[in-house]
């Protein structure tokens, strides 16, 4: 299996400090975040795309391109590109860019969106999110693989044999797409026999496990080989480890209740009834050490992932510290040898995560 350490780039008080970020002081925090996670092994960084507050992630590929320069190894991952209020012609070039500055590591995930007030801003009606997401997508694939593009369509103005530059670095950059509530994404990469993420956040297992079949299905009908799907999942929020299962649920809670209390759409309000139900019936990776890597293991034999992402969005700086680290030790080595997988392989690679000695005694310390 392979891990990515993901942000929503999400600032609000500190549930038990009531510390709060600067917006500068947050963007810091996001590269030492980024930083962290190629030191201590894990794959990928990703990070997400919101455009209203407590969010300060309306800038994705100016942040990933400050993480390219920071870092050597980890790819850089959207999760998500909001394509269907973007424009084509600027987001093929602005992350053509990023390919280049970061040595081909991006990896693009596009998805609608998961805050419907962005509609508004960019002059989107709600009702036509999906039509303009897949125009979008149709339109920005063509604009990378092709030359003297001619094209016209409902979202943006007719294009007459338009080459944007730079040219993507790599000779194809991977395209993955968010699936959250819908089988209109799960039926548009099918269609293009492309990845999805499942963003296994809000809802219980069944909702997207059922997309993930659909997914698979739908595979088969275009004439992909569903034996060879790539799938991501999301770990339903931030992770949370300790010695026992109680003292994890202990220690979380009031990240738990301050994020409850945080304003959400309909279609976000939560079926669980409190933390205990979700940390039993849901995604949310919250205990000891053993207890998650068995939640992860029950959660990849019913999606079959090859790709976990996780969060310490939210926790104090020593917390994302701790948790990273205590994650990357103690998680992360049994479930790469336990599900190992090609997914952004280099020939003869292999890489462990690295803890410094002082951290892993300050982590087993608790």
């Amino acid at each position: 299996m392979k891990f990515v350490l993901m942000s929503l780039v999400l600032n609000t008080p500190n549930a038990i400090t009531g510390e709060t970020f600067t917006t500068q002081q947050k963007y810091r925090n996001v590269l030492k975040q980024a930083e962290l996670a190629e030191q201590l092994g894990f794959d990928a960084y990703g990070v997400g795309e919101r455009h209203s507050a407590p969010f300060l992630a309306s800038a994705p590929p100016v942040l990933l391109t400050a993480i390219a320069a920071r870092t050597s190894r980890i790819r850089l991952l959207t999760t998500v590109t909001v394509l269907s209020v973007l424009d084509p012609v600027r987001v093929a070039e602005d992350y053509a860019t990023l390919d280049h500055l970061s040595g081909g590591r991006l990896e693009l995930i596009i998805g609608k969106g998961n805050d419907a007030s962005h509609y508004p801003l960019f002059g989107v009606n709600v009702e036509e999110q999906w039509q303009s997401l897949e125009e979008r997508y149709e339109l920005l694939k063509r604009l990378w693989q092709e030359e003297n593009v001619t094209w016209q369509g409902q979202y943006r103005a007719p294009l007459q044999n338009v080459t944007t530059q730079p040219r993507p670095f790599q000779k194809k950059i991977p395209i993955w797409h968010g699936s959250a509530s819908s089988i209109l994404s799960t039926e548009l990469a099918a269609k293009h026999g492309e990845p999805i993420f499942s963003s296994n956040t809000i809802h219980r297992q069944s909702k997207y496990k059922a997309l993930i079949e659909h997914y698979r299905e739908r595979l088969e009908f275009y004439g992909h080989d569903p034996s060879k799907a790539i799938i991501g999942a999301g770990s339903g929020g931030s992770i949370y480890l300790g010695r026992t299962k109680e003292e994890a649920i202990k220690r979380f809670r009031p990240y738990y209740d301050l994020a409850s209390k945080r304003p959400r759409a309909a279609h976000d309000v939560s079926p669980f009834a409190d933390l205990e139900d979700n940390i039993e019936n849901g995604p949310i990776l919250i205990g000891s050490p053993e207890s998650i890597i068995e939640k992860i293991a029950s959660y990849r034999a019913v999606y079959g992932n090859q790709v976990l992402s996780v969060s310490v969005d939210g926790l104090t700086q020593s917390e994302q510290l701790e948790q990273a680290e205590w994650f990357a030790r103690e998680v992360i080595p049994v479930l790469r040898s336990e599900f190992p997988n090609d997914v952004w392989n280099q020939p003869g690679e292999t890489v462990e995560p690295r803890v410094s000695e002082t951290a892993a005694i300050a982590v087993a310390a608790g």
